[in-house]
C-alpha cells in the first residue's frame, strides 16, 4: 500500500514517502546533467528506477528514506529530502540528504528541507548525530550542511561511477 502521509513539515515544505507515481518527478532531478554534477553523470531510466526501488527498500527496513519535498503552496514535488544509512570510513552514519529541482535552486528550499530533516532525526528517531557526505566539489551543498549547524568531522574518497572522488563529512550532535 503507498503512504502518501506527511513525515514532517516545514513553514514552505512537507515530505513524504515516495511512490512509484513519483517516478517522472524524480527522473527530473536524476536525470539532469546540471542536478546530477556531483555524481559525474545523469542518471538512465533504468538507475532512476532501481533509485525508487531503493528508498521504498529503506522506507520497509528502516522506516526511512530520502523522501519527497513537497511545495506546500503549490502541492509540487520539487525535490527529495531524507536520511539513509551510509558508510564513512567504516563506520556507519546517518546522512540527510538533498536534491532538488534544478528551478528549484536557490531560494531556501534546501536548506529549509535538510533543517526538518535534522529536527526529524534528532527529536522523532532520537539520533545523538546526523550527517551529510557532500563531495569537496559541491560547494552549493556543503553550504546548506555548514548552514544547518554542521561541521567538517573527515575527509575521504568515494569510489563511485569507476572514479575516485573527494568527499567530506559533516555533522551535527544533538547536544
Amino acid at each position: 500500500m503507498e503512504n502518501n502521509s506527511v513525515i514532517y513539515e516545514t513553514a514552505r515544505l512537507y515530505t513524504r514517502e515516495m511512490t512509484r507515481t513519483d517516478l517522472a518527478d524524480l527522473a527530473e532531478i536524476l536525470q539532469d546533467p546540471e542536478v546530477m554534477y556531483a555524481y559525474e553523470h545523469a542518471f538512465t531510466d533504468e538507475e532512476t528506477h532501481a533509485w525508487l526501488d531503493r528508498q521504498i527498500e529503506r522506507y520497509n527496513k528502516h522506516g526511512f528514506g530520502l523522501w519527497a519535498v513537497i511545495l506546500k503552496q503549490t502541492g509540487e514535488t520539487i525535490g527529495q529530502c531524507g536520511l539513509t544509512w551510509q558508510d564513512v570510513c567504516g563506520s556507519e552514519v546517518l546522512e540527510i540528504g538533498y536534491l532538488l529541482k534544478k528551478r528549484f535552486w536557490h531560494m531556501g528550499y534546501a536548506l529549509e528541507a535538510a533543517q526538518g530533516c535534522k529536527r526529524y532525526a534528532f527529536d522523532k528517531l532520537g539520533m545523538r548525530e546526523v550527517y551529510s557526505i557532500v563531495r569537496e566539489t559541491n560547494l552549493a551543498s556543503m553550504n546548506v550542511a555548514i548552514r544547518n549547524g554542521m561541521v567538517i568531522r573527515n575527509r575521504f574518497i568515494k569510489h563511485y561511477y569507476g572514479m575516485d572522488m573527494p568527499h567530506y563529512a559533516l555533522s551535527i550532535r544533538n547536544d
